[in-house]
């Protein structure tokens, strides 16, 4: 009999949620084949079978939060398979080993991301479990999500456009004349359910742990963004087909002049072991960039950027933000993180007060950017000016300490050319 259990599949985890099975008691199964889905609180990973042969019993079901050890579901190995006679070890073998792991909130599953015998059909556990609950075989369905993913939507239009297959078609024109009505009960009048469970309950726990274990503090600056939208366009302009890959995004400066800021602040470049009563200040720089996805908050991490010029650093940063945008990402992608940076500029945000990732001890929050009259000298001109917000664990340090780390920053962006020493 083999047992297959959760093993620690990312940085340190202790537990995972179950998403879905895709095997039931009894059926039969080859080596390799995808048996059940599992969330953490950074990745989403599919438990290939370890042995060719009958799946005897499963231990939990969808929904269960299981411990790193924890037995999932046993398989009789078929008489074909090999045995471990020669052994003294007892018959039962621990197999803990992932497919491979994607960066994906429980509702994803990633376009061309998880290899298995043959080819699935993109979508996420919560749509195929509509699909299922309909009687409806998903593979029928044209999927117009990223990279062909089939979603919750192209479900209930397969619904309404009368595909089910006979044996639930009731059950289906039930399902798409309640989503077209309203409930009559008072509970769900003028409302609507939706699973929190997932990808969106890990955020939920992983930011209840960052704001009931660190005491936040938030310093807001301004900073003169004028130079270095010109140095963009200078070096946009030297190399307008970006074949020498001088085309770099604004943001890629922003992530450098943290990681200078960092050399003479090193404070946040740390991470708290409160058992140890220590502070342990990391030697690599690691930053990480909160990314919204549609499947919710993804931080992809930019490893070592002490060693990176911001031509590497842009060039890293829009790949791993398309994977996170597509669901490509690997878990690896978004372990090891020392600092993280939020651009919600782009979005339109003048000001917030970001939550830290614990277990980092600060965040620096970067806003929209917009020609306002400034006073230089005894002139008043216009200048391109952005808010910032960082947010740092008051445990570890004080608040000068935070200003004069954002003054270094503001300091470094508004004088880009300081940093052309540590660009090459």
């Amino acid at each position: 009999m083999v047992e297959v259990k959760l093993h620690d599949i990312g940085e340190g985890m202790h537990e995972g949620e179950v998403i879905h099975f895709f095997v039931k008691a009894g059926d039969t199964v080859k080596i390799d084949q995808p048996l059940v889905e599992v969330q953490t609180d950074k990745v989403t990973a599919e438990l290939p079978s370890p042995a060719a042969g009958t799946i005897k019993d499963i231990k939990v079901k969808e929904g269960d939060v299981v411990t790193v050890g924890s037995v999932i579901l046993t398989i009789e190995a078929s008489s074909s398979a090999p045995s471990d006679k020669k052994t003294e070890e007892p018959a039962v073998q621990e197999q803990p080993v992932v497919d491979k792991i994607v960066a994906a909130p429980e509702n994803t599953v990633f376009a061309g991301g998880i290899a298995t015998l043959n080819k699935r059909v993109l979508a996420a556990p919560f749509t195929r479990k509509i699909a299922r609950e309909n009687g409806i075989d998903i593979e029928k369905i044209e999927g117009t999500g990223p990279g062909g993913r089939v979603t919750d939507q192209d479900v209930y239009n397969f619904i309404e456009n009368g595909s089910a297959t006979p044996v639930k078609e009731e059950a289906a024109n039930q399902t798409a004349d309640v989503r077209k009505t309203e409930a009559p009960s008072y509970a769900s009048k003028d409302a609507e359910e939706i699973p929190f469970k997932g990808r969106r309950k890990q955020i939920a726990k992983k930011m209840i742990q960052s704001l009931a274990t660190i005491p936040h503090v938030t310093h807001f600056e301004e900073i003169d963004v004028t130079a270095v939208m010109d140095l963009k366009k200078q070096l946009k302009a030297m190399d307008p087909e970006n074949k020498r890959g001088m085309n770099v995004s604004v943001a890629a400066f922003f992530v450098k002049a943290i990681q200078i800021a960092l050399k003479d602040f090193p404070i946040f470049n740390a991470k708290l072991d409160e058992e140890k009563e220590v502070i342990r200040l990391e030697k690599n720089v690691n930053i990480g960039i909160a990314t919204d996805s549609d499947e919710g908050l993804i931080v992809p991490v930019i490893s070592h950027v002490e060693q990176r010029n911001v031509r590497d650093i842009a060039v890293d940063m829009k790949d791993k933000i398309t994977r996170a945008k597509t669901n490509k990402l690997k878990g690896s992608d978004m372990t090891g993180g020392t600092f993280t940076i939020s651009n919600v500029g782009p979005l339109g945000s003048i000001a917030a007060t970001p939550i830290i990732n614990h277990p980092e001890v600060a965040l620096m929050a970067f806003h929209k950017t917009k020609k306002t009259p400034v006073v230089v000298g005894n002139e008043i001109v216009i200048r391109s000016m952005m808010n910032v917000s960082m947010s740092f664990d008051h445990r570890v340090a004080d608040g000068a300490t935070a200003v004069m780390f954002t003054n270094r920053v503001k300091e470094l962006i508004e004088h880009p050319y300081f940093m052309t020493l540590e660009l090459i």
